[in-house]
């Protein structure tokens, strides 16, 4: 080999292994910062949530983080195209091997077959706008590789409101409000300081953390509206807006609709309007007339009609003065909201966990299927484009 050539190729190499080097270290640095954000996971301020995602310690698209950077553990939860695991990092010793997460895997090639890539998409700059809000699921980073996207959450190990509300059949009047009043403070920052509408509240998307405060999960109709409408139909039949169901243009009043509904489910034990058949639910949604049983207080009473309003223009949170509106209401009125908003005060149910990877709050599933769908170089010209946000 001529010496010129020689001294190319050894210069190539020393190049390589210096990247090489620079990656490893920006990759083992990011790695030490995800286990001290998740050994304090302190809330930000609103002012600091709002920052470029890819300035904020968490909410940002990581170009170092791999898959093999975190030993799956347990499947949490499985969808049509995501399955969610709870992860250690791996290769970590001392106090860093037991900091655990969850990790949200998406196969590419099945959110392309189930036309869920504006979905994804949306979920995804969603959560990245709104990291940091004490009780939305904090998206740490999130990262890809060929074939798989991965969204890195922190873990709430006491499962679902929605179990707990079962096996305790209906909540107290002060459980209730706590609860109730977290999700103001969810609904007040998603409205009016992003303009998104969430559009799928009820119990089985809200977890508990193990201090006992909820975290509302799964964005993915969440839609980003400012004063627009959207037309899209998506939720969950009891929790309908009559205005969905009307197609007749939506806002983020759907969320104030569905949040009615949900303080009656918490009080009461069931929804307002219920029936076998879905087409007799969406006939009583769209008539409005909320059954209160006598021995709910008049304070939950008028709280609940305010919001199940079916006149949008005048719906409780949707009127003048917003959310504002809602926390002046006076059955909120034993809540401190700058102590809630920064968790000074104590969750109503503090799950009993044996440490922080406990996951007897979640369902046994199966194993993954072993056939899988190549992603394809005709698919990678096609869509990794619209994947690039990852």
């Amino acid at each position: 080999m001529a010496p010129a050539v020689m001294s190319k190729l050894l210069h190539r190499m020393s190049q390589s292994s210096g990247g090489e080097k620079a990656d490893y270290a920006a990759r083992e640095e990011e790695k030490q910062k995800l286990a001290d954000w998740e050994a304090h996971k302190e809330p930000l301020e609103p002012s600091e949530i709002m920052i470029d995602p890819q300035k904020k310690l968490v909410g940002h698209s990581s170009k170092y983080l791999r898959r093999d950077d975190f030993d799956l553990i347990k499947t949490l939860g499985t969808g049509t195209f995501a399955r969610v695991w709870l992860v250690k990092l791996a290769n970590r010793k001392g106090e860093d091997g037991n900091k655990v997460f969850a990790l949200k895997i998406l196969r590419k090639v099945d959110v392309i077959r189930l036309k869920q890539v504006e979905h994804v998409r949306n979920e995804r700059n969603v959560l990245a706008a709104v990291a940091g809000h004490p009780f939305i699921t904090t998206m740490v980073a999130s990262f890809q590789d060929p074939d798989t996207m991965y969204m890195l959450l922190d873990y709430c190990p006491g499962g679902e409101v929605f179990s707990y509300l079962r096996r305790a059949r209906r909540f107290n009047e002060s459980t209730s409000q706590f609860y109730a009043a977290e999700i103001v403070l969810i609904l007040e920052f998603l409205h009016e300081k992003e303009g998104v509408a969430y559009r799928d509240l009820k119990p089985e998307n809200i977890l508990i953390d193990a201090e006992g405060h909820l975290k509302l999960v799964d964005f993915g109709f969440a839609k980003k509206i400012d004063n627009r409408e959207t037309y899209t139909l998506c939720g969950t039949p009891e929790y309908l807006a009559p205005e969905v169901i009307r197609n007749t243009g939506h806002g983020t009043a759907v969320d104030w609709w569905a949040f009615g509904i949900l303080i009656y489910e918490f009080l009461v034990g069931q929804p307002p309007f219920w029936d076998q058949n879905p087409m007799k639910i969406y006939e009583q949604i769209v008539e409005g007339k909320v059954r209160y049983p006598s021995a709910m207080s008049q304070e939950a009473r008028d709280i609940i009609g305010g919001l199940c309003t079916v006149d949008v223009s005048k719906r409780l949170g949707n009127v003048k003065g917003g959310a504002g509106t809602v926390k002046a209401q006076p059955w909120f009125k034993s809540i401190d909201w700058d102590a809630l908003y920064h968790r000074k005060m104590q969750g109503p149910i503090v799950p009993h966990l044996k440490g922080p990877d406990d996951t007897r709050n979640f369902d046994e599933y199966d194993a993954e299927p072993v056939h899988r769908d190549q992603y394809t170089k005709e698919m990678q010209a096609k869509y990794d484009n619209m994947f690039s946000d990852f």
